[in-house]
């Protein structure tokens, strides 16, 4: 008897602990609400966007309850809304608990639904949606709050908007039908444009060329780019990510310069938090100084929480530092499929040629003079004929100025010549410039990026309080006046 009491205790405090999670749960979503009321009634955004930010933050306690609950207090029971969002969330049983019932049943009359709410529940159930991995109706649900978002011109709710639109693409994409959409996400784009929805234009772009990425449709991606029209940027995530975008496009294009300064800066702009996408950047940025002839700095791999992420690019560089060939194919063998999956496999192929003039290199600089047979058995060439491939790579190596050296033709020799003093010439000059024109760049970005508080000594004073301020202010000229008679 004594168990079953103790067990009953127990079950009780458990449904208890529950019932005040969900409650809470409710309430920060109702505080949301009334925030983005408050918002769309005095039309500031940043009240709206606060908003944004407390939802992802309560996104892993939605529960279908909670949800429920909220839908019910939020939308008119018997609406289209409600009829339509209410569908997607699972009915509870009756012998469930209910959820703040003390709460939901009063419902604050309105006189008509602000739009922002009714495309903020359509942001929660498709958080729901993804979240719970029913991802075709995901898609159902996207597409009908996309429909929704058309006929609203209203600058309150492109934060959400913009937010809708990211899901939009992400439910297509965790279903492998991306390029359905690139219609309708281009159509969206030309909206944003008209109703000068710049945080609009910055999402929407971004899903495009993450839309013609996906699909290697490169040349389209850098057309739509370059024509799209120019704005500053408003949501340093979405710039983060075009930069990416960018520096993927600038790589193919062999651009591999531009492709790592775009790279570099939006992996040092990318939020903390965001690993994965750091990541990838570094994986891109890793590959891309390669093909510049750089090695990276042995730090970059070892980065807490991305060694194991960065382990095959390390094994990559190197083997791309020692310029053994062989070795540098049984680490292409080896992780061929994370290559695959990264999308950096057709430039890992290019990799090639670096590998070759890298041992190369050192072999110019460990031999005053070489056969060329050796220089094949070193560099590992397996051809059919490695001697004249070996005295055509040394050759193109010697025009290209990688290596300091003469082709002996009738002995079949590699001369190399000696080396200078590298402080005679102008390398390091250069390497400085380079560097100081670096942290100037930087310079510049972190104070564009500098935000300042709003000027609410501009705001406008009451009455009294400008009564007071006059008074003080003649009390002060007085008293200034007097001291001047007495100096005098």
């Amino acid at each position: 008897m004594l168990l079953l009491r103790i067990l009953f205790l127990q079950l009780f405090h458990l449904l208890c602990r529950i019932f005040l999670f969900l409650v809470i749960d409710l309430a920060d979503l109702k505080e949301i609400a009334s925030l983005i009321e408050t918002g769309s009634y005095s039309k500031e955004v940043r009240r709206i966007a606060r908003a944004i930010r407390l939802t992802i933050a309560l996104r892993r306690k939605l529960t279908a309850a909670v949800l429920s609950s909220f839908l019910d207090h939020v939308l008119t029971p018997g609406s289209e809304a409600h009829a339509r969002l209410s569908a997607y969330v699972p009915k509870e049983d009756e012998h469930e608990m209910e959820v703040d019932t003390a709460t939901s049943a009063v419902q604050i009359p309105s006189k008509h639904l602000l739009p922002e709410l009714e495309i903020y529940c359509y942001l929660l159930v498709l958080l729901f949606l993804i979240d719970q991995k029913r991802y075709n109706e995901a898609k159902t649900c996207s597409s009908a709050s996309i429909g929704r978002l058309k006929n609203l011109n209203r600058r309150t709710v492109d934060v959400i908007a913009s937010r809708l639109y990211f899901y939009y693409s992400y439910s297509y994409e965790l279903t492998g039908d991306l390029a359905e959409i690139r219609g309708n996400l281009l159509a969206l784009h030309r909206i944003a444009t008209l109703r000068h929805d710049e945080l609009g234009q910055e999402t929407l772009l971004n899903l495009l060329l993450r839309n013609y990425l996906h699909y290697n449709l490169y040349d389209q991606a850098e057309k739509l780019r370059s024509k799209a029209p120019r704005f500053e940027a408003h949501s340093n995530q979405q710039f983060c990510r075009y930069l990416f975008y960018l520096g993927k496009i600038r790589t193919i294009q062999l651009e591999y310069t531009d492709a790592k300064e775009s790279l570099l800066q939006a992996a040092r702009k990318a939020p903390v938090a965001a690993r994965g996408f750091r990541i990838q950047c570094n994986k891109w940025a890793v590959i891309v100084r390669l093909l510049l002839g750089e090695i990276p700095e042995r730090t970059i791999f070892m980065q807490r929480g991305a060694e194991k992420a960065l382990r095959p690019y390390f094994e990559l560089t190197n083997a791309v530092r020692i310029g053994d060939l062989e070795l540098f194919r049984n680490v292409a063998e080896k992780f061929a499929t994370t290559f695959n999956t990264d999308g950096t496999h057709n430039l890992i192929v290019r990799l090639r040629h670096n590998v070759i003039r890298t041992g190369l290199r050192n072999i110019s600089v460990s031999y005053s003079r070489i056969s060329l047979a050796d220089v094949a058995r070193k560099l590992r060439l397996n051809s059919a004929n490695p001697v004249a491939d070996a005295e055509s790579i040394v050759a193109k190596a010697i025009r290209d100025g990688a290596i300091d050296a003469t082709l002996d033709h009738t002995n079949g020799w590699m001369v190399s010549k000696e080396t200078g003093d590298i402080y005679s010439t102008n390398e390091p000059q250069l390497a400085f410039n380079s560097r100081i024109a670096f942290c100037l760049n930087m310079h510049n970005e972190a104070i564009k990026a500098l935000r300042f508080p709003p000027n609410t000594h501009k705001e406008r004073e009451s009455a009294e309080k400008r009564r007071e301020r006059q008074q003080q202010e003649q009390e002060l000229a007085k008293h200034i006046a007097e001291e001047d008679d007495d100096d005098f």
